[in-house]
């Protein structure tokens, strides 16, 4: 779609809104237009496309506060199509890039009010699950239970991992899961969160075990998508393999 039409993000929110808005204008003319011929329907994926495209844009607008009036956004997009723009291409560059920068702000300011809940919330948790009967609090903050022993070796920060674990938000939304991948994850223990590094040595082989790890053994206010920013995060872990760390080759002496 890029290659076909070069229009800045906003730009492509105004097409889209306006596709939006046909839905819910729709006459029966347009609601049983012909799609028989390829040029017809090419012509409709265009329009389809970048409306499906940018509804998550449209949506995050709406929902950052800024309001929007979809008539005049209609207009304009016709007013566009036809070649009859009520302002100059100057006047709405300026507008859109002012209009970028609202969106900036209130992202910046959205991330920051959600980076402080989940911090609080994060400790209000923690205090209340220490509590619980089971739970053992190590002196970095993070928090264990039991609920499977295991009888094998326990692998060191430089050995390699063979777990398959489950992990969730706070609010119980799973964010990550081998076993819905039907895949084992292997990994160094030493090159993962704080909290798994330290957790999972404290696991013998065949044991499962419930990890809540407070934000800054976690992502700490990184956002990575599906795990927002502050995030204390429950595991749930089997440790199922360890490969053991190979010891650094002698140096050989210098020849003299």
């Amino acid at each position: 779609m890029k290659s076909i039409y070069k229009l800045s993000l906003v730009a492509l929110a105004v097409i889209g809104l306006s596709a939006c808005n046909q839905e819910e204008k729709a006459t029966n003319a347009s609601t049983n237009v012909e799609l028989t011929t390829e040029a017809q329907k090419e012509a409709y994926s265009v329009g389809a496309s970048i409306g499906r495209y940018m509804s998550g844009h449209i949506k995050e607008q709406e929902e950052l506060g800024l309001p929007v009036d979809r008539t005049l956004i209609v207009t304009g997009f016709t007013n566009g199509l036809n070649d009859q723009l009520k302002l100059t291409e100057e006047e709405m560059q300026t507008i859109l890039q002012g209009l970028d920068k609202k969106l900036n702000d209130k992202r910046t300011e959205q991330a920051k009010a959600i980076a402080a809940k989940n911090l609080e919330d994060g400790k209000k948790f923690l205090e209340e699950n220490k509590a619980k009967p089971g739970v053992v609090t190590t002196e970095s903050g993070l928090q264990y239970e039991v609920l499977t022993p295991g009888s094998g070796d326990k692998p060191a920060a430089e050995d390699t991992v063979e777990v398959d674990y489950v992990g969730t938000l706070l609010d119980g939304t799973e964010f990550d899961s081998s076993y819905k991948r039907g895949q084992s994850a292997k990994f160094p223990l030493n090159r993962v969160i704080p909290g798994w590094t330290e957790g999972v040595q404290l696991m013998p082989v065949g044991a499962k075990y419930k990890f809540v790890i407070p934000s800054e053994l976690a992502y700490g206010e990184r956002d990575n998508g599906t795990i927002p920013p502050n995030s204390t995060l429950i595991f749930e872990v089997e440790l199922k393999s360890i490969e053991k760390a190979q010891p650094a080759a002698a140096a050989e002496p210098a020849k003299k």
